[in-house]
This record gives structure tokens, sequence and C-alpha cells, in this order.
């Protein structure tokens, strides 16, 4: 059997484990029945959160290739402390209850942000957009990501918001793969990502919206209809691909990291779930006044 295979099997499974472990219920039950009231699940995953803000960060950081400028000593500290805001609401369960119009003000920067990238790529040249692009691209979207689970501490208790989100993105992007593959004729972007074609979206799209109408019967708790959200990712999601694939290809890379052994880096693996977390979170709050 190819080695590449294999490893690349081993990790995917650790890689949704761990996902699985750190964004259900599951991962504490575990480490709690080893020790008890060791851990809580809200902690688990802010652990998870704050690594690949971390690595995510760092990934950028080298792909993006600064200078000697000051802002390569700024960038870290920035997204620190940016996150550091969203971390304080997260433990104060703020983000259930206010809602801010600063949120839309950082929605607003990240579509900023992805125009640059497309429009105006020679502003990513100098360090200062560096600076600004890394910490709206990656320390945004990793903050927003924990406001989309709810937790209580007296109950134990950890909604599944995040888990099903991932599960969707990974639907999305094997649906549209597999159609693509089988019936795609009509390239969506060549120059960027070739292997993308049109019947591949409408395929992920179809068979996300199959798979979110089950999760919506299933799970009737969750924030928000599953239904609005499986059609959020399967259309945002492939634009999340194809604004890392842009990224890298202005700045010449072809991974963006080696942690996830045969599958890449983060940002590789989280390009979908980079954009797909601002508009999930920003549905949830325009659900509120519905």
């Amino acid at each position: 059997m190819d080695k590449n295979l294999i490893q690349r099997t081993l990790s995917g499974i650790v890689y949704v484990a761990v996902i699985i472990l750190c964004t259900t219920p599951l991962g504490a039950q575990l480490i709690n029945s080893i020790s008890p009231d060791l851990v809580k699940q809200e902690y688990l995953y802010y652990g998870l959160i704050t690594l690949l803000l971390g690595v995510g960060s760092w990934e950028c950081f080298k792909i993006m290739k600064f200078g000697n400028g000051y802002e390569r000593f700024v960038v870290f500290p920035l997204a620190i402390f940016i996150f550091y805001i969203f971390s304080k609401r997260y433990f104060h369960f703020d983000f259930f209850f206010n809602f801010r119009i600063s949120e839309i003000l950082a929605l607003v920067l990240i579509i900023i942000a992805i125009i640059t990238l497309f429009k105006y790529p020679n502003e990513l040249y100098f360090d200062s957009g560096k600076l600004i692009f890394t910490v709206i691209y990656v320390a945004l979207p990793f903050s927003f990501a924990l406001g989309l689970p709810k937790f209580s501490s007296y109950d134990n208790s950890f909604s599944l918001e995040v888990l099903f989100l991932f599960i969707l993105i990974w639907s999305s992007d094997t649906f549209a793969y597999l159609t693509g593959k089988f019936f795609g004729k009509h390239k969506m972007a060549p120059k960027i990502s070739p292997k993308k074609t049109w019947e591949g979206y409408i395929g992920g799209v179809v068979l996300t919206l199959i798979l979110s109408y089950f999760i919506e019967q299933y799970h009737s708790d969750l924030r928000g209809n599953w239904m609005i959200v499986g059609f959020l990712v399967a259309a945002f999601a492939p634009v999340g691909d194809l604004v890392e694939s842009q990224l890298k290809r202005n700045f010449g890379v072809k991974d963006s990291g080696n942690i996830i052994p045969g599958h890449g880096g983060v940002l590789d693996r989280l390009d979908s779930f980079l954009i797909c977390v601002p508009v999930v979170y920003l549905y949830f709050i325009l659900e509120k006044f519905i």
C-alpha cells in the first residue's frame, strides 16, 4: 500500500478525532472518566481554537514572507489581543446575550480583506498590508468561532454547532469533489483552482442541503435553522478554498505548512472554516431579530 496514503489516512483519523473530542461533550467525559472533574468541555474547545489560531497565524506569517520592519513583531501580539477580547466574552457568556456593532464592522473587514486579495494584491506586498490581512484573515474568524457553541457549567452541557459546521464543510468539500470528478465540465476558477467546476459546486450545495435537512430534523436544539446554515456552508466553503489558494498563489507557496502529515497545514485544512465561521456567526446574529 502507498505509504503516503497510509500517512494521509492515519493523520486524517487523528485530525477528525481531535475535532470530535474538542467540539462535543465526549472529550471532557473521556478525560473525566480517568480523573473526575479534571476539565470542562468549554476549556477543551477553547484550547483547540487557541492552538489553531497560533499555528494558523504562524503559517500566514510564513506564507506572506514578512520583511524586517516593525510589523513582524506586531502581528502576533495584535492577533493575541483580538483573541483575548473575544475570550473574555466567551468565558462570561457574553456572546449569547449581547449584540455589538463592532461585530458587524469586523465582518466587513473580512470582506474587504478578501476583495483586496483578489482585486488589489499589490497592497499585500507591503508589510503593513501583510499585518492587517493576517490579523483579519486568521485572528478574527477563530475569534468568532468562540461565539458559535453554547455551554453551561451548571449541567456540563456543550452544544454541537461547531461539530456540525465541520461535518457540513467536510460534506460540501467531498460532494463537490465527487460531483466535479464525474460530471464537471465548466471550470469555476481555472487560474486559481483548476479542479473546481460549477457542476461540483452545485452538487456540493444540493447534497449538503440534504444532509443539513437531517441535522435540522434530529437536532432541533441547535441555534438557527440548519437548512439555512447548510446552504450558507455549501455556498461559501468553496470561497474559503479559493481565498487560500489565491493567497498561496500570490506568494508562490504550495502548502501553508506540514503540521498534519499528508494534508498540509492548518490553513490548508481550515480554509473553508475561516470563511464559513464569520458567515454562520452573522446568520446567528441576524436570526435573533427574526
